[in-house]
């Protein structure tokens, strides 16, 4: 009892305050390659909203911490019942143009024997191995595959910086690499070969803050940026 009167007067002084504000946590990928780069039109719209990002892969109890919003990835059946969805998941096999004009066209899968392939460290084993070349390859029917080189990386916006730079061919999802795939830092190397996941990214709200006009002006903010990387997402047929 005494613990939610606490957090009862902390959310009050918070809300009391002269200045209005909002907490957001997301994976720290997410905040690097999507979030982030998109703020400051939130920004320039509510000047006088206070964010705070909090890029962490730790799971938190929105109705509990001093979080307000989430925005997660993972199984619709783990979501709770007001989750907003803004993106399904796909991986997509990308590589630099300036690789591909180095090393040649890749126009099989058998042709990244001649590539470095990029994913994370240490996935095997864990909630992370569907996003894995060695899942890929198999569902390919290569099995034992082996490519020119492995480069590991802890997060995805390492890997695809790596892909970017012309390091090697990276597996990444759509949402993350929409835009570098339409204005062409980025090519779709096998676009018959995209691998579909029952994971998706999701807009979570705190009941607690979920009546703050701040809040809401960010969700509402959120689900129209994500409509307009689906819409960028389709024109670049990544679906």
């Amino acid at each position: 009892v005494l613990l939610q009167q606490l957090d009862n007067t902390v959310q009050q002084i918070r809300q009391s305050g002269k200045r209005r504000s909002i907490a957001v946590t997301t994976f720290a990928s997410f905040a690097s390659m999507w979030l982030i780069p998109r703020l400051a039109e939130f920004q320039n719209t509510y000047p006088e909203i206070d964010i705070r990002i909090d890029a962490s892969d730790k799971l938190i109890d929105l109705n509990t911490s001093d979080i307000d919003i989430a925005i997660r990835f993972g199984l619709a059946s783990r979501m709770p019942a007001n989750a907003k969805h803004l993106f399904d998941d796909t991986m997509v096999a990308v590589a630099s143009p300036h690789l591909l004009e180095r090393e040649g066209a890749i126009q099989t899968p058998a042709d990244l024997a001649r590539f470095t392939l990029i994913e994370a460290s240490e996935p095997l084993g864990t909630h992370l191995e569907w996003l894995t070349w060695h899942r890929w390859l198999s569902a390919n029917g290569m099995s034992g595959f082996q490519p020119q080189r492995w480069l590991h990386f802890n997060y995805a916006h390492q890997m695809v910086q790596a892909a970017l730079s012309g390091q090697g061919v990276v597996l990444a999802r759509p949402p993350l690499i929409a835009e570098s795939l339409a204005n062409g830092d980025l090519i779709d190397v096998l676009p018959g070969k995209h691998s579909k996941s029952p994971m998706a990214y999701w807009l979570l709200v705190g009941s607690a803050a979920s009546h703050r006009e701040q809040v809401k002006a960010f969700c509402d903010w959120v689900l129209q940026e994500a409509s307009k990387t689906q819409t960028l997402i389709s024109k670049t047929n990544l679906q």
